[in-house]
């Protein structure tokens, strides 16, 4: 299960798949070429459609039943407490967390504690100029200025591999947690997702 949360509250509860309808901007597909090999005009790409013969023939070399390895879900594998900013922090004030913390972004809450949005270096960088890690000079500008908003959080149940899903769909390093009343309580990262691969043998689980 997954939320979204933006300047004005909780806007959206639901699983991943709908959670593309509250998606402001879709991403853009990469262009490619009017024709390549095997698309030549007047050619059908016969591999794009298979038959029915070779869907069959497919299925039938798969195994009746695939092992699944136990779930992992999120707040077993989020890193807590989160690392946090506040929206009305000043841009250079935020880089020295995220450098201190050795971390690359970070939810950003506002004064009541609600979760609001993401920041990272990225977005910091647009706002700060540096010189071998150390802030030179600075635009006036917050947090809540550069921030990414709204930002989409997990339920702590929340498979792992949904986790990682969602970060791929929105590409995204990390997906806050959050309870059923909209506090923060941890933060999966792409670390977070890998260390649960390397701790957890069975391979099934990923199928």
């Amino acid at each position: 299960m997954f939320s979204v949360y933006g300047i004005t509250g909780r806007i959206f509860s639901g699983t991943l798949e709908a959670m593309d309808r509250v998606r402001p901007l879709a991403r853009a597909r990469s262009a490619r070429a009017i024709a390549q090999d095997g698309e030549e005009l007047g050619v059908e790409a016969v591999a794009a459609h298979p038959s029915q013969e070779a869907v069959r023939a497919y299925r039938a070399m798969l195994p009746e039943e695939l092992e699944r390895g136990p779930l992992i879900h999120a707040v077993q594998a989020m890193t807590r407490p989160a690392i946090a900013v506040r929206d009305h922090a000043t841009a250079a004030e935020a880089w020295r967390i995220l450098r201190d913390r050795h971390i690359r972004q970070a939810p950003v809450l506002d004064a009541a504690d609600n979760l609001v949005g993401i920041v990272s270096e990225r977005d910091l960088l647009t706002a700060i100029d540096l010189d071998d890690g150390e802030v030179i000079e600075h635009l006036r500008r917050r947090v809540r200025d550069v921030m990414t908003t709204p930002v989409a959080a997990a339920a702590p149940v929340t498979d792992i591999r949904r986790v990682a899903a969602a970060m791929r769909a929105g590409g995204v390093d990390g997906v806050p947690v959050v309870g059923e009343d909209g506090r923060l309580l941890g933060f999966v990262s792409r670390s977070d997702v890998l260390r649960a691969v390397i701790n957890d043998p069975p391979l099934s689980l990923w199928r």
